[in-house]
This record gives C-alpha cells, sequence and structure tokens, in this order.
C-alpha cells in the first residue's frame, strides 16, 4: 500500500502524473527515495490495413512498485513486503515536477553521502519549462 498524508491511496489522483515516493526498511530504517508515474505508453500493433502503430495510455505498475534499486529489490525477495513502507512525499501533474522534486529532495537529504539511503545515483535533466507548474 503507499500512503499519502497517512491515508492510503488506491487510485491516481485525476489530473496527476506521478508521484515522488520515499521507500523505509522496517529492518533498519534504511530509505530509498524515487519517483514513479502513474500512467505508461503501449503502443499496439497497427490495424488491418494500416501502417501506423497505435499507441494508448494505461496504467502503470504503480501499485505493486517498489523502486528501481537493486538492493531494495534483493532486499524486498528475502524479506517480503511486509518489512517496507511506502510513502507518498509529493503528488506531481507533470513528469518534469516528479523529476525535478526527485532531485530537489535527493539533494536535499544527502542520499549520496549518507548511509541511511540506498540511492546510488541522482539522475536528472530538467529545463526551467518543466517546473512552471511549481510557481502557481
Amino acid at each position: 500500500m503507499w500512503y499519502y498524508n497517512n491515508k492510503v491511496l488506491e487510485q491516481p489522483p485525476e489530473g496527476y502524473q506521478g508521484f515522488v515516493y520515499l521507500i523505509t526498511d522496517k529492518s533498519n530504517g534504511k530509505m530509498y527515495i524515487g519517483k514513479k508515474g502513474f500512467w505508461s505508453k503501449k503502443t499496439l500493433p497497427p490495424l488491418k490495413g494500416k501502417t501506423r502503430k497505435r499507441r494508448s495510455i494505461v496504467e502503470s505498475d504503480w501499485q505493486s512498485y517498489y523502486g528501481s534499486s537493486d538492493m531494495v529489490k534483493q532486499l524486498l525477495q528475502e524479506h517480503g513486503e511486509q518489512n517496507f513502507h511506502r510513502e507518498i512525499l509529493y503528488l506531481c501533474r507533470t513528469k518534469g515536477e516528479m523529476g525535478y522534486l526527485e532531485a530537489k529532495e535527493q539533494f536535499a537529504r544527502n542520499v549520496l553521502l549518507d548511509d541511511n539511503y540506498y540511492n546510488g545515483i541522482i539522475n536528472c535533466k530538467i529545463h526551467r519549462a518543466h517546473v512552471q507548474s511549481l510557481l502557481k
């Protein structure tokens, strides 16, 4: 389960692309910060007699997602889902917001220098236009 403001989030809120999250390992208190989209693009084959592939937007695997960290995935297999707490820090309206807020949170918490985090990389490419919605 994902928690947002101490409540379980079961459905993607309308108008939001994704979220920035914090996963906490209950056994040792170590954390992981990342981002995840609610939606993903699915490519379908062309219709009969056509050549253009079709694209559709489908809900992603966000409800069962535990991050891209190999260490977290390994610990998840060893200790099970009940050993982790998943919390949504920010709901984001755009992918740019997700990237910016994830990087901001990672830098603010010093995740690369602090042994209390599983994060091994901060990867971002953000343009000013991507975060204009945060100014409103």
